[in-house]
């Protein structure tokens, strides 16, 4: 991370002030938002990654985790110079792209403490990866690896490779990369049917209701959380949570172990790149025609 001096740091040529530095953003935790800046300025490499060239929507906690927030879509004002925006043209929102570290700092000051950008490329109306979404309705949930274990089994069955990352908050995203030319409709049908089946085989610990008052203590598999106009945690973002959690990537053998997802946090994440790398980069691409066909789905493609 670039030093500081005097309230401002200069990143790549770019000064970006920096005002109250010593607020604490996870007040729990003893986050300040200088030591916020730092920590982002070490996850970067890896967040700019799945936020590049997509539409990004923050959430901003202008006072810190448990007071007042709002979801910020439009590119806050004034706008520097060196912050890309994108037009998304159904919406006529101009959002941030964010694709530079200059633009994470600058966002970062401004106390937005989460970054979801699209499932999508900007103009792009086709998928750029798949995410199957697990969320329990109880925090914690003591089932939770357990239920992503089942889910992998059931995946790895029909042939598709997933990385299981945890959301930051209390669930985990089943996050796949796949053969550009699928589209969002395609890949719905392929997260229903399989989500259908988890519940037809384990109708005591997974759930399709949408409404989160009728599902009890069952956990909750999201395939409608794909979509043209959606966004998700992106990996390696900070969640605005107590516990100060950062949505990450994990090794099956991880799964295994059952850990807690509060173990992945803002004081452990940066290590842990440092150590491991990004364990997205290395997922196989997936191929979908076979089960596409399978679901009466399938069409010629080039």
């Amino acid at each position: 991370m670039p030093s500081t001096e005097r309230g401002s740091i200069t990143i790549e040529g770019h000064t970006i002030t920096i005002t109250n530095p010593l607020k604490p953003l996870w007040p729990e935790l003893g986050v300040t938002k200088m030591e916020y800046l730092q920590t982002l300025g070490r996850l970067a490499p890896h967040l700019l990654t799945y936020c590049r060239d997509r539409y990004l929507t923050t959430i901003r906690f202008p006072h810190g985790v448990g007071d007042k927030s709002f979801y910020q879509k439009n590119a806050p004002e004034p706008t520097p110079e060196f912050v890309r925006t994108a037009v998304e043209r159904r919406e006529g929102i101009n959002y941030v792209v964010l694709d530079n570290l200059p633009t994470l700092i600058w966002l970062g000051n401004l106390a937005c403490l989460e970054f979801h950008p699209s499932l999508r490329k900007v103009e792009d109306p086709l998928p750029a990866e798949w995410v199957l979404d697990i969320d329990p309705s109880q925090d914690p949930e003591p089932r939770l690896m357990e239920a992503v274990l089942l889910l992998g089994d059931i995946l790895k069955q029909i042939g598709i490779a997933v990385v299981p990352k945890t959301s930051g908050a209390s669930g985990i995203q089943l996050w796949a990369r796949i053969r550009r030319g699928y589209t969002f409709d395609e890949l719905r049908k392929i997260g229903e049917f399989v989500a259908g089946y988890a519940v037809n085989r384990h109708p005591g610990l997974f759930t399709v209701e949408r409404l989160k008052a009728r599902r009890g203590t069952k956990i909750y598999i999201d395939y409608m959380q794909h979509g043209y106009g959606k966004t998700i945690a992106a990996p390696y973002t900070p969640r605005a949570r107590p516990h100060g959690g950062v949505s990450t990537p994990l090794t099956w053998e991880e799964v295994e172990r059952l850990p807690d997802v509060r173990e992945y946090n803002l004081r452990t994440v940066p290590d842990r790149l440092d150590r491991i790398g990004d364990l997205l980069a290395s997922a196989p691409e997936n191929d979908f025609d076979a089960i596409l066909d399978v679901l009466g789905s399938g069409k010629a493609r080039t």
